[in-house]
């Protein structure tokens, strides 16, 4: 959780500060099984993208290989984890998403000019792009 205190200057606070809460997601355990298993033995999760706020699920040890697990189904969740690899200059790109999802992810993948492979959460079924 993060706190952030914001100084009120309208008349009705008489310059109080206001504290709020604001809560990160957090990820599933699904989610972070599949990072793990991305990543493989000394590999990282949550791996900084360079000169932006972003982070990539997974990268192997050798940085051969990015990961980047989207369980939600959305476009533009998908999209948005289609330049997320984009951005990583790994020479493997992999998509990782429920098995009802390859569909669209193919889809973004293709949009966002990605070049890399899209597989269901298993591992048993892929696509390349």
């Amino acid at each position: 959780m993060i706190n952030v205190y914001f100084k009120c200057i309208e008349e009705n606070f008489d310059s109080q500060l206001l504290l709020i809460h604001i809560t990160t997601m957090s990820k599933s355990p699904s989610h972070k099984r599949a990072q793990g298993k991305a990543a493989g033995r000394g590999g990282k999760t949550e791996v900084k993208i360079k000169g932006t706020n972003k982070r990539l699920d997974a990268i192997t040890k050798s940085g051969k290989t990015a990961t980047e697990v989207e369980r939600s189904g959305s476009m533009s969740g998908l999209e948005k984890a289609a330049q997320r690899l984009k951005s990583k200059r790994s020479k493997q790109k992999v998509l990782q998403v429920p098995q009802q999802d390859i569909p669209k992810a193919v889809l973004a993948m293709k949009k966002k000019g990605v070049g890399g492979t899209v597989k269901n959460m298993s591992g048993t079924k892929r696509r390349s792009v």
